[in-house]
């Protein structure tokens, strides 16, 4: 298995979900920026499941050493990397919060995904699973340069399973919504529109085993998106959101 953003709430508790189903795997590759904090994560996995961990260094916003990649195989991809970012009001035209927001998101991402996609398409079997967002869903001023890279990274989602379809691989897009993570601890989410890593993690396994296109965390948050997706324009820009 491989984990792109192995420190995510979300990624550890739907690692931590296989596990508990009974799922191993030869090896379950870590990618991290964090090396420190992932070996007390890759240790917890090993003593619990007995389930053996590699580390594997990588930064998004830094260059990398590709080669160290040629060995990591797997049939399941898990990507939890993101990065929320100043919001737009404080970080509108600040050059460095927006490259990071873009790059991680979605710019430098993608090319990370691409790498394992072609070995997927390779071997004809394998499944990635992607972490985008209701940010994504409509540009609003509250958070629209997040949301327009989730919104790249839905639609890439979306073009790369067209496209492995034919070559027996499947892609699942799952689409939180308020989620009680790390990257939203200062964040004042309303509960009942807000989900736990675990619940998260519950519905995108249950998705995974069934094959799904695209998962959303939670369903209410199909409905909220319907809506705003369908205000119309000369109204939607009025308002506040």
């Amino acid at each position: 298995m491989i984990v792109i953003g192995s420190n995510s709430d979300i990624a550890v508790a739907f690692v931590e979900k296989v596990l508990k189903e009974g799922k191993r795997f030869p090896m379950v590759y870590l990618f991290t920026s964090s090396v420190e904090k992932t070996t007390k994560l890759a240790q917890h996995f090993f003593a619990k499941y007995e389930q053996q961990c590699e580390i594997v260094e990588f930064d998004l916003m830094k260059e990398n050493d590709w080669t160290k990649l040629n060995h990591i195989d797997s049939e399941l991809l898990f990507c939890a990397a993101g990065y929320l970012g100043k919001s737009s009001e404080e970080g509108l035209y600040d050059d460095w919060n927006t490259k990071q927001i873009v790059e991680i998101n979605y710019a430098k991402l993608i090319v990370l995904i691409n790498y394992f996609a072609k070995k997927f398409e390779a071997k004809k079997s394998g499944t990635i699973i992607g972490l985008s967002s209701v940010a994504g869903e409509r540009g609003r001023q509250s958070n629209f340069i997040y949301g327009s890279a989730k919104a790249g990274f839905t639609a890439y989602l979306a073009g790369l399973r067209n496209y492995l379809f034919h070559k027996k691989v499947h892609v699942l897009t799952v689409i939180p919504g308020f989620m009680d993570t790390q990257m939203t601890a200062d964040i004042q989410t309303p509960k009942p529109l807000t989900a736990q890593p675990d619940e998260a993690a519950h519905i995108i396994y249950k998705a995974y085993t069934k094959k799904k296109n695209v998962v959303y965390v939670t369903f209410v948050w199909w409905g909220i998106m319907m809506i705003i997706r369908n205000i119309p324009e000369f109204i939607f820009k009025k308002l506040k959101m």
